[in-house]
């Protein structure tokens, strides 16, 4: 074999995300790009703020001397001071800038603190539905995934299942808030219960056990709701994010992790983060991206548009009979599918050239996900499609 056994394996396990992007690729061809319906990939169709354009347009025209060379492996301190500045205030404690690693974006980020953190065979808890690609970054480590679902009625953290899975080997616990794909928040009294238990077990048995609290939607929330900062709520906390959302700036790969600096080990786990960073091959975030969001850390898409497009969505799915729990922010949908099996289901929509991803992707089969961060005009389009789908599987709205 020409890969790894295991590389293979994974290859056949991977992401249904991408296999139903390629799907939708074949199709496009086939019946034109009009007449297809890809609601498959969280791929902004936004452009940056106007700052952004702006800021690039600056430095492009008057280069700072060595902006293009190594800095230290935790970043540009200035970035690392304006991402400890935002956070500070959204904390309501003061964040030092030492805290602070600027990465290549959250997926960086994520592998950089479970390096940083695992021992082989130590285990990481991650709560059904979860992003796909949370098991083989555990993998890439030597850690075991172990997953343990949310309320299934309201997809919010049920804390006694995670308690009962907890063990000694247990040695992170990951969230994202907004969620992806439920699109929910966790509110902050959820999250003070989680870290109570935490720190209970800690000055019990001096079993620290991370939350790694997963944020690239954090600035994009609905209805007025503010999504709780993690830090005063538990203090063996890591903030990991990216500005591929909030700035729409997915494929320039900048984002940073945060250590609570309530945590005692804080400065430990920054020293080993920063070797790991280093040594996983990142060296460092890309440095112009560093100089440019170092300016927008209050900067965000218009929200609006996201909110708009989900309240389409669930006031004509709702209507059809679809089953829906209205999701608090992020830009996903996650039904219920109509059939028992969710697989079945996103290839008859296929037929109607509506491209979904099945809630098997995600660890939780019998839904399906919507991703809608493209034009709404799109969606507009598709009603109709979606009206046959349901009349297909016998919903009636």
């Amino acid at each position: 074999m020409a890969i790894a056994m295991k590389i293979a394996s994974q290859i056949s396990k991977s992401s249904w995300i991408r296999k139903m992007f390629e799907e939708g690729e074949r199709l496009r061809q086939e019946f034109g790009a009009d007449k297809i319906y890809d609601f498959t990939l969280g791929n902004p169709d936004v452009e940056p703020p106007e700052s952004f354009s702006r800021e690039l347009l600056e430095l492009a025209q008057n280069p700072l001397p060595g902006m293009h060379r190594y800095m230290n492996n935790a970043g540009y301190a200035e970035t690392r001071a304006a991402v400890a500045k935002k956070i500070s205030k959204d904390a309501g404690l003061t964040v030092p800038a030492d805290n602070i690693i600027m990465t290549c974006g959250a997926g960086g980020a994520l592998n950089v603190v479970l390096k940083t953190i695992l021992n082989p065979g130590e285990e990481v808890i991650i709560l059904a539905p979860y992003f796909v690609e949370y098991k083989f970054y555990i993998d890439n480590h030597g850690g075991v995934p172990v997953e343990v679902w949310t309320n299934r009625e309201t997809f919010q953290l049920d804390i006694d299942a995670i308690e009962k899975a907890i063990n000694t080997k247990t040695r992170a616990i990951i969230i994202c808030s907004p969620n992806n794909p439920t699109g929910v928040i966790y509110p902050a009294d959820s999250l003070k219960r989680l870290g109570d238990a935490l720190k209970t077990i800690h000055e019990r048995t001096g079993h620290l056990i991370y939350v790694i609290s997963d944020e690239p939607y954090a600035r994009i929330s609905f209805d007025g709701q503010q999504v709780p900062n993690i830090f005063p709520l538990i203090e063996s906390s890591v903030i990991v994010t990216s500005h591929s959302k909030d700035l729409a700036l997915p494929g320039e790969r900048i984002g940073y992790l945060a250590a609570n600096p309530r945590m005692a080990t804080a400065g430990q786990f920054i020293e080993g983060a920063v070797f790991s960073n280093r040594v996983l091959g990142f060296v460092n975030a890309p440095a112009l991206m560093q100089r440019l969001v170092a300016k927008l850390q209050d900067e965000s898409v218009d929200i609006a548009e996201y909110q708009a497009k989900r309240d389409l969505l669930v006031r004509e799915l709702g209507g059809m009979g679809f089953k829906i729990i209205k999701p608090d922010g992020a830009f996903y949908l996650f039904p219920q599918s109509p059939l028992a099996d969710d697989v079945e289901f996103v290839k008859l929509a296929q037929k109607h050239h509506i491209l979904l991803v099945p809630g098997a992707g995600f660890g939780a089969p019998g839904f399906f996900r919507i991703a809608y961060c493209f034009d709404i005009g799109v969606i507009e389009r598709s009603l109709p499609a979606w009206r046959a789908l349901a009349k297909e599987v016998g919903l009636k709205g």
